[in-house]
């Protein structure tokens, strides 16, 4: 972590014993045991950097160890990105959050609800309300993932390789195609988790008017100083790609996996992986590779009221609006969700803009804040951000899926119990 200096967890008011507990966990539990090919985790709190270890191997093929500055497939925590990059937008008056997505989406005005049938020849309703621009910010909107596999519609997404970060295709592509297929449910009235953030990616580009992957380099990694965070892993940073496994997922969440490795199966070489040339699908949702160095910027700058070194990304105000419960009702996950998939446990737990919230660390059973948010990727990267414990714990390793070891609440538990000095 070249940006930061290490200091004493004491300093801070946390434990170094219970960060060598935590770090004799991961590599007893999860290293040695074949779980995981390697682990990096780092806290940071009271505006220090107080834990930042790296344990295993990057890629067990070559040996290679995993290193503070290897490079990550995020998948998912690319959406927090995306939707800071958004809200931008919102704050310049460029859109605003009320707004129907078909005045931008032309094409979807009338786009129907699942009632009945298979792709082509599906059965709608009309929705009780247009979807908004807030509801792709939320998972209300209606849309879906392929890999949910609950429903005809999501099968539809499947056949045409809807929000596959790896596919062929575009982001104007996935719009065209998503018009030819109707909603899960009228947009509010459930919480689905789906291809929204890429929706959301491709009006940043719309309204922006340039690229979405230039206007998130121009408008957060340049003046952050996020050097190694891109959609794309260039060759010269090639040999700092980790390998992504597959730890032969059961349930609804599942893989192709290419080559078996004891208890994990090789799913994605960095030497020949496609995150090695440029996309032409520009996944909002999930296509980001980035490094913990460089996140942590990004959360410190969340932490921050939205600003690091003079660079303000968002105003607290709308941090505090993005970081609110926006599920209808004040209601949380499980009251509204149909995803038989996703990044965040449910229970006391709400959706903001782009963030879990934590609305009742009772129910969660996990010890916390309230108003603390989070998010995770598919291979099992996770982050969150209490800014009542002035604390950031971003932590990274390879393997899909996420679901497959309850390593976040763990962490989450030994992670607040190495706190000594408690701000609340």
């Amino acid at each position: 972590m070249s940006a930061l200096t290490l200091a004493s967890p004491e300093s801070a008011g946390m434990s170094r014993a219970a960060f060598d507990r935590i770090e004799d966990h991961l590599k007893s539990r999860y290293i040695d045991a074949g779980r995981f090919p390697g682990t990096q985790l780092v806290v940071y709190r009271r505006g220090k950097l107080v834990h930042s270890a790296v344990q295993g191997f990057a890629d067990l093929e070559r040996k290679a160890a995993m290193k503070d500055d290897t490079i990550f497939r995020i998948y998912s925590m690319t959406k927090p990105i995306t939707s800071i990059a958004f809200m931008m937008l919102v704050e310049e008056g460029r859109v605003a959050l009320d707004e129907p997505v078909h005045r931008y989406i032309p094409e979807w005005k009338n786009l129907g609800v699942f009632q009945a049938g298979i792709a082509p020849a599906f059965l709608t309703r009309p929705p009780s309300r247009p979807m908004l621009i807030v509801d792709l910010l939320r998972h209300t909107s209606g849309l879906t993932y392929g890999f949910q596999q609950r429903s005809n519609v999501d099968a539809a997404y499947r056949e045409m390789k809807i929000g596959e970060v790896e596919k062929a295709g575009t982001l104007q592509s996935m719009i065209e195609e998503l018009a030819k297929i109707p909603l899960e449910f009228s947009p509010g009235e459930a919480w689905n988790y789906s291809v929204s953030t890429d929706v959301i990616g491709y009006l940043i580009g719309m309204i922006s008017g340039k690229p979405f992957e230039q206007f998130l380099k121009e408008r957060i990694f340049e003046p952050l100083e996020m050097k190694d965070t891109d959609f794309f892993v260039p060759a010269g940073k090639a040999h700092r790609f980790a390998a992504c496994y597959s730890a032969s997922p059961q349930g609804a969440m599942t893989f192709h996996a290419s080559e078996r490795k004891g208890g994990l199966t090789l799913q994605d070489d960095p030497a020949t992986s496609p995150f090695l040339s440029p996309p032409s699908f520009i996944s909002g949702g999930g296509g980001l590779c980035s490094t913990a160095a460089d996140y942590l910027t990004f959360c410190r700058a969340l932490l921050n009221g939205g600003e690091l070194s003079a660079v303000r990304l968002v105003g607290p105000k709308t941090l505090a609006l993005m970081t609110s419960n926006h599920l209808p009702g004040g209601r949380t996950l499980p009251e509204m969700s149909r995803s038989l998939f996703s990044e965040a446990t449910y229970h006391g737990i709400g959706f903001g803009l782009g963030f879990s919230v934590t609305l009742d660390p009772a129910l969660t059973l996990i010890p916390g804040s309230a108003g603390e948010y989070a998010w995770g990727g598919a291979a099992t990267t996770s982050f969150w951000i209490d800014a009542a414990e002035e604390l950031v714990a971003i932590f990274m390793t390879q393997v899909l899926p996420s679901t497959a070891y309850p390593i976040r609440r763990e962490l989450r538990t030994m992670i607040y119990a190495a706190i000594t000095d408690s701000n609340l």
